[in-house]
């Protein structure tokens, strides 16, 4: 069976270990992952049987697919303690937000390079992750698609520019989601709402919507559509709605996503 090897063992790089295993995609001998922390290493090879790697360059020698699981801003010194002991034939896949498929081959050389920018849902096998490949990686898109598909929804774009509003959407999408939860939550328990009571009645309408929104899309109804239906006239959930359009909620929304894209673009290498 074929190896692949994670450099950086964070917590995404444990959820693609774990998806994959229980998937079934690589079995846990075919799997190596390296750190800098030596206690993290210890931890994933108990909890997992991985192959715990101490140099990022030994692990590349061993694998035919490398991960590279590492913040952006460690990103060109992981990139060269790589570039020599990589397999010719290795494909190179990404998950530092930011970092263009050139500026790593620009490092490692003409390689097969895919992109992804997965998000925290991962952690609960419900993430969405968006995948680009350079000329080289495009025939090993679905080896890419099957590592990612262990851990949710994966989508293929076919231009690297539209990565940035990935990123912008469902990269940093969880956390806008969290706020509104945070807020509805803190909205409650002003009303009077014990605040237990405010935190599962909010979570579970978050969860509850996002199953509903899901099972809708199958029937072909959007989530406009769904809204106009929980919206009677002259009813409550009319009257806040009404709030929320008065402060230019769509706006606003639209505003940050485009700003989050903004960033994106800013921290590309």
């Amino acid at each position: 069976m074929e190896t692949i090897g994670f450099v950086g063992g964070g917590n995404m790089a444990e959820a693609l270990i774990k998806g994959i295993i229980t998937g079934r995609v690589y079995t846990p001998e075919n799997i190596f992952v390296s750190d800098v922390r030596k206690e993290r290493l210890a931890y994933l090879a108990e909890e997992y049987n991985v192959q715990a790697s101490d140099e990022n360059s030994a692990l590349a020698a061993k694998v035919e697919t490398v991960v590279l699981s590492v913040k952006p801003q460690n990103m060109t010194e992981v990139l060269q303690s790589v570039k020599d002991s990589l397999k010719k034939q290795a494909l190179v896949i990404s998950i530092a937000a930011g970092i263009k498929t050139a500026n790593i081959c620009a490092v490692l050389g003409d390689r097969r390079v895919v992109r992804v920018m997965p998000n925290t849902p991962a952690l609960i096998g419900e993430g969405a992750s968006a995948l680009f490949a350079n000329e080289q990686g495009k025939q090993f898109l679905q080896k890419a698609k099957s590592i990612f598909s262990s851990v949710g929804k994966v989508v293929v774009v076919e231009a690297e520019d539209l990565m940035d509003a990935v990123t912008a959407v469902s990269g940093s999408g969880p956390a806008y989601y969290f706020l509104l939860t945070e807020e509805l939550i803190k909205a409650a328990t002003e009303l009077g709402l014990p605040a237990d009571t405010a935190q599962m009645l909010v979570l579970q309408t978050a969860k509850g919507a996002a199953l509903l929104a899901f099972d809708a899309e199958k029937n072909g109804q959007s989530a406009a559509e769904l809204r106009q239906k929980v919206t009677s006239p002259g009813g409550t959930t009319e009257a806040a709605l009404k709030i929320l359009a008065e402060g230019k909620f769509g706006r606003l929304v639209a505003a940050a996503v485009k700003r989050a894209r903004q960033r994106s673009q800013e921290l590309s290498m």
